[in-house]
Order: C-alpha cells, then structure tokens, then sequence
C-alpha cells in the first residue's frame, strides 16, 4: 500500500512539474542580442556588476523567456572592441517592448551609463 501510495505523489508530482515548467514554446522566437565594449578606466569590478545587474533582469521582467550571455573568445580579431554578448529571448514583438520601458530596464540602464564604450544591439526572429 506503502509504495501504491508513493508511486501515485511520485507520478502526480511529475506531471505537475512537466506542465509547470513547459511553457508552450513557439515555432520562432525573437532574440534580442545586445553587445558591450567597456571604456578602459571599467574595473573588473564595475563590469562583473553590469554583468550581475543584467543577469538579474529575467527574475524581474516575466516576458523574458530565456536568457543567456558570455565573453568573447573568438580567435578572429573582428570584436571591434565588443566584449560582452546577451541573448535575451521573447515570444512576441509586444513582450520584446515591454521589457525595453520596464522600469528594472531602465534601472540597468543607469547602471552602465558611462561605462559602455561600445554598444550593438540586434534584433531577429529566429528561422
């Protein structure tokens, strides 16, 4: 009876994880790829707190749906001083926007004002 009872929480539990945690996920997604070159007077401190700050953003905006991001290691030599690289994904143009007026972005925003040398930011629909 013991184990009867621990296999039905055992598969009620899984089910509720797999459909909590599965959001549907649409055919194409937009990516917003933002790029960063520090000024040379940045501290590494000051760049892992731009680093830290953006990373916080996807607990406090709901419309991102997946975020990811890394330094530069290409052996080409083509950065053009861009060092840093984040790919945050949305499901909609309406979310992509909302997350560019949203107050925490905004407050980034103050966070690497002045110390951002060099900026690139595209935006594409994945194929």
């Amino acid at each position: 009876m013991k184990n009867k009872a621990c296999f039905l929480a055992l598969t009620i539990f899984s089910i509720f994880l797999f459909s909590c945690q599965n959001e549907k996920k649409p055919d194409k997604v937009l990516r917003h790829v933002v790029m960063f070159g520090f000024k040379p007077e940045v501290t590494p401190e000051q760049v892992k707190e731009i680093e830290d700050a953006f990373g916080k953003l996807p607990d406090q905006i709901k419309e991102i749906k997946d975020y990811e991001w890394g330094v530069d290691c290409s052996p080409e030599g083509l950065q053009k001083g861009l060092s840093h690289c984040f790919f945050v994904t949305f499901f909609s143009d309406a979310d992509r926007d909302t997350y560019l007026t949203h107050p925490a972005h905004k407050a980034f925003g103050k966070i690497i004002n002045g110390k951002v040398e060099a900026v690139t930011v595209v935006d594409y629909w994945t194929k």
